[in-house]
């Protein structure tokens, strides 16, 4: 019956330290997949290996999901584990709508899950995601438009998340549950042609499987080579950047003092230009991050700066309501 819990256990051990008991606050929806991992993660905790807290946010966005919040509750009342719900009123955040209500559930959830680990002094959030998410998010990236990194999909952890089912097939969870049988929910819109990631999972990845059976597998092996190449390049990208990049207080003569700060870096623009448009992009990237400049990395966005950092003349680039890139000579810094 544990068989694959003892499975999962490995892989957890692999991602955190179990060693320190961590406190793991579970978003439980009540769908199978969580529901799954629910019922992991409570044998964990029987077992004094972690510490764990459940936690469900009622979108408001359908007549059943008041009865949703009750069978979680209730799962949890009857296993005896902490439970916490939240409605998106009760969060009081002012989303901006920007055409997607997926982006503004994603947003809604992520602000609870950590307001919930900060008040309870938590470690890690653990998310049921698996292979055929994993999957979706691959095409749904494709379709939209990404790059490299978008393309390696979501990480096994990205503090304070963890997703510990990403090589766990959909299958597998069912038949686990049904097995045993365990109830679940089920959200009908999962089966609405209104959303991309939907059509994705209801025709794109079914026509794959049929075309070779062993579409899941090869998946899998190519996602861990891209993740393996990505990783390489990162490393890349960053020992660039400290070749290239001196903090602002051991060249705070070279250019003028205004704004400069210690936490600033100062760039040499003629070894940045000589390397290859894509390192370039992704030094960009990895610089402004680390100025903790707020941007979304587009592609035209990058090529802006590019072009002025490219162009001649010495001056100012401005980037957002809050930040420029000054340029003088052969340097170049991030100014408020």
């Amino acid at each position: 019956m544990f068989m694959i819990f003892d499975k999962l256990e490995k892989e957890l051990k692999n991602i955190i330290n179990l060693s320190d008991k961590p406190k793991i606050i579970l978003g439980l929806s009540g769908g199978p997949d969580s529901v799954f991992l629910f019922y992991f993660l409570k044998k964990l905790a029987q077992e004094n290996k972690i510490q764990l807290i459940c936690a469900h946010l009622d979108h408001e966005w359908r007549k059943e999901s008041k009865s949703d919040v009750e069978f979680c509750k209730n799962l949890c009342k009857q296993h005896k584990i902490k439970f916490i719900s939240n409605t998106t009123n009760e969060l009081n955040l002012n989303l901006k709508f920007n055409g997607s209500q997926e982006e503004i559930g994603r947003k809604l959830r992520r602000h609870f899950f950590n307001k919930v680990l900060k008040e309870n002094n938590a470690n890690y959030v653990a998310l049921a995601h698996h292979l055929q998410d994993q999957q979706e998010t691959f095409f749904w990236r494709i379709i939209r438009g990404t790059t490299l990194n978008g393309l390696i999909g979501m990480k096994k952890l990205q503090p304070p998340y963890i997703r510990s089912l990403l090589d766990i097939e959909k299958k597998e969870i069912l038949n686990y549950l049904n097995k045993n049988n365990i109830t679940y929910l089920i959200d009908q819109t999962n089966d609405s042609d209104k959303y991309l990631r939907n059509r994705i999972r209801k025709y794109v990845i079914p026509s794959l499987e049929k075309v070779d059976p062993r579409f899941s597998k090869k998946f899998a092996t190519t996602l861990n080579y891209l993740q393996e190449e990505e990783a390489f390049i990162k490393k890349i990208t960053e020992n660039s950047f400290n070749n290239l990049f001196k903090k602002s207080e051991e060249t705070f003569n070279v250019i003028e003092q205004k704004n400069c700060s210690e936490n600033k870096f100062i760039g040499n623009l003629k070894e940045f230009l000589s390397l290859d448009t894509v390192l370039q992009k992704r030094i960009i990237i990895y610089w402004l991050t680390k100025e903790k400049v707020k941007f979304s990395p587009s592609n035209n966005f990058l090529l802006e700066i590019l072009r002025f950092l490219k162009n001649e003349n010495g001056g100012v680039h401005k980037i957002d309501n809050n930040f420029s890139i000054y340029k003088k000579q052969n340097k170049f810094k991030i100014t408020a």
